[in-house]
């Protein structure tokens, strides 16, 4: 009786754990279908646009959100992104004031710092590749410094930011959360700054992000 009483445990055992493995794989497809909390780190790249202090594409800047699902298609969430663009200014002569002038060349740095909210709608939610439209809304931080000689000047402001943009979510495997992420966006700030040869009224910027999803 013993002999057989361990049989059927192990037969339950085995069973149970046939079930248990059966259940595993659609038990981690149904909460990968339902999380609804998701994150993504973006490199990117920015070009100034009507703007004579800095002109200079570049690669310099990072782009962190999180949103949450709020339906299928419509998420909504926080952004944080950073930016600095540089531009080089061969040696002039700078007239300061009736009297003051100064010969020199500089290196100018704008630095962009813009953080607030973000929504998007996203299409075919169900496909390996999903397009979406979105729009950052928030404020923006903005250093503007000239460097030269031996030292330099800057001026700081703050303004009201917005970005649209567009892009595509490709998720590799659907059971799975993680993927990678591209867009391209256009976005406008309302800094005002002034320095040292150039007053900047407003800034704007297009560029696209490359990155990934988890």
């Amino acid at each position: 009786m013993k002999t057989i009483y361990n049989q059927n445990i192990l037969k339950t055992l085995a069973l149970a754990a046939c079930m248990l493995l059966a259940f595993l794989p659609q038990a981690q497809a149904q909460y990968a279908s339902q999380r609804k909390v998701h994150f993504a780190v973006d490199w990117q790249m920015n070009a100034p646009l009507a703007t004579d202090f800095t002109d200079k594409i570049s690669g310099w800047g990072m782009n962190f959100e999180g949103v949450y699902d709020v339906t299928s298609h419509f998420s909504a969430g926080a952004f944080l992104s950073f930016h600095t663009n540089h531009s080089y200014v061969g040696r002039q002569t700078i007239s300061l004031s009736p009297t003051e002038s100064l010969t020199t060349d500089q290196q100018r740095s704008a630095f962009q710092l813009p953080f607030g909210a973000t929504t998007a709608y996203t299409f075919c939610t169900n496909s390996n590749v999903r397009p979406y439209v979105g729009v950052k809304l928030g404020a923006m931080f903005g250093r503007y410094t000239t460097y030269f000689g031996t030292g330099g000047l800057y001026d700081t402001s703050w303004g009201f930011y917005a970005s649209p943009e567009v892009g595509l979510k490709i998720y590799p495997n659907l059971q799975k959360n993680w993927g990678f992420h591209i867009a391209g966006y256009y976005s406008y700030a309302t800094n005002r700054a002034e320095t040292l040869t150039v007053d900047i009224e407003g800034q704007n910027n297009v560029g696209f992000r490359l990155g990934v999803l988890f």
